[in-house]
């Protein structure tokens, strides 16, 4: 099917949102979507939304504002504690292989059995070109030093000017003496780590290109440390793993670790209690989850 629809001013996006019922003051709608592209502004439109796509009742730009900066509020504090946790990984991630390895170990196969020889190429190929496009000062020294004898940095400098989706690679690729070793770090097993990392790089990257989270459905599902060895995940709440709900249980026990000191869940909560009509159902947040053992520690 050919796409055949056109471009809207701004006045025919707010008369077009006005003729389907939304309840707002056209200047100040088309100073909204001077500013948020109305294609981003639907996903909050949406759950307002007839079958018929016109607005339920009483909806009014307010309060789909207020789900805009809910999320874009919820994406700067889920940021936040992917960091922190990202550089956990990666710090722990590096000690055990380079006492290994040593410093360059990486570079070999052998020392990536995980990885199939394509992927460690590309692997390989991304580190590469990644320290090439670098400016920091740390790598234009250690390549002015010592880059007639080493191609490649060592990996406690790589992993500085690497995305974390090649971290989750990296990780991918060590034996598994190493991935259990960083999982016992948090009384967890290796494959649900595995699992974590893997989702908060697709989470990072929603709240990194500004993609709608709050309400959205996870498409890779983290796994769940077991009922029986870990039943703090299990009773008296069941964590569902297809929301946002769950990326916030995993960064505050993971913080728990990472980062006790830290006032992390209290911003949150702040967050929650700034925006009561926000529907924390959509966010996968059971009726009693502050019930949860992990949410009540301190």
């Amino acid at each position: 099917m050919k796409y055949i629809k056109l471009a809207l001013t701004y006045t025919e996006q707010a008369d077009l949102l006005l003729g389907r019922g939304l309840s707002a003051d056209r200047e100040a709608l088309i100073a909204r979507l001077r500013s948020v592209n109305y294609y981003r502004l639907s996903g909050y439109l949406y759950p307002f939304r007839n079958p018929d796509d016109t607005f339920r009742a009483g909806t009014t730009l307010d309060a789909v504002w207020q789900h805009y900066t809910f999320d874009r509020r919820l994406r700067l504090i889920v940021l936040d504690g992917i960091e922190r946790v990202e550089v956990a990984i990666r710090t722990q991630l590096v000690y055990e292989h380079v006492h290994r390895h040593g410093p360059f170990g990486y570079v070999v196969p052998a020392n990536l059995p995980k990885l199939n020889g394509q992927r460690f190429d590309e692997f390989m190929a991304r580190v590469y070109s990644e320290t090439q496009r670098s400016h920091e000062i740390f790598v234009k020294h250690f390549q002015e030093k010592y880059g007639d004898q080493h191609g490649y940095l060592p990996l406690w400098m790589a992993v500085e000017i690497v995305p974390l989706g090649l971290v989750f690679t990296l990780f991918t690729g060590v034996e598994p003496a190493i991935k259990r070793s960083i999982a016992r770090q948090y009384d967890i097993p290796d494959k649900v780590l595995f699992s974590w990392l893997g989702v908060l790089n697709g989470v990072r990257n929603i709240c990194a290109h500004h993609g709608r989270l709050w309400n959205r459905e996870l498409g890779f599902k983290p796994l769940l440390p077991n009922r029986h060895k870990h039943p703090t995940w299990h009773t008296p709440v069941t964590i569902p793993n297809n929301r946002v709900f769950a990326i916030l249980t995993i960064l505050k026990y993971m913080l728990g670790f990472v980062a006790p000191q830290s006032q992390w869940p209290q911003r949150l909560q702040h967050l929650l209690d700034e925006y009561p009509d926000i529907p924390r159902k959509n966010m996968g947040f059971p009726v009693n989850w502050e019930e949860c053992p992990i949410w009540q520690r301190s």
